[in-house]
């Protein structure tokens, strides 16, 4: 396993780590808001540092592989997924933005596995950017205002920052829903399943 895989994976193996460090308010109580952000932050800038650092050594390098090409957005969203699970595990994120994500996922996850099967792929657009920088912004705007919320008092930002989330977190659910529509349109169009058998 070369390096930039052997990185992806650290990304991996610290999804659950997250989850753990997120939780730990919820199962011992406000004693451990400290240790939890702490821990909380520490592991989402590795998580985000590492998804920079092994496309860059991959492409860099010229040591794409196709166990990259796998493990990278298994891993991505395998980390989204995990974020907005936490958030949601504390009413944060609305639980209807949730499953249409989380649905658009794995079905994205699916599609690719049946069209890797031919040797085929279909091109990212510009409503799949949006998703992701959205996933993005969402993410940082709640672990931000969690942190701020478990350190201290956050009832001064309550009244924009809530609003604000809520916003954010429908239009990522929005450009989740519009990225899959227009990746079956494309997927239709170009008969990218049309090798496999009925």
């Amino acid at each position: 396993m070369n390096l930039p895989n052997k990185i992806t994976t650290s990304r991996i193996v610290m999804v659950p780590l997250f989850f753990v460090a997120f939780s730990l308010p919820l199962w011992f109580g406000p004693s451990v808001h400290t240790v939890s952000v702490i821990a909380t932050l520490i592991l989402y800038v590795c998580m985000e540092l590492s998804d920079l650092i092994d496309g860059y050594i991959a492409r860099k390098h010229n040591i794409v592989t196709d166990l990259g090409k796998v493990m990278d957005p298994f891993a991505d969203t395998l980390t989204h997924l995990t974020f907005f699970v936490c958030f949601s595990s504390i009413g944060l994120m609305p639980t209807w933005a949730l499953l249409i994500i989380m649905w658009r996922e794995f079905f994205i996850v699916f599609l690719r596995m049946l069209m890797m099967k031919g040797g085929k792929a279909v091109a990212a657009n510009i409503w799949g950017k949006a998703k992701t920088v959205l996933y993005a912004l969402s993410s940082i705007l709640a672990i931000a205002y969690v942190s701020l919320d478990r350190l201290g008092d956050s009832t001064p930002i309550q009244s924009w920052a809530l609003p604000t989330l809520e916003a954010t977190f429908t239009l990522a659910a929005l450009a989740s829903a519009i990225s899959f529509t227009t990746y079956m349109v494309a997927i239709v169009k170009t008969k990218s399943l049309s090798h496999l058998s009925r």
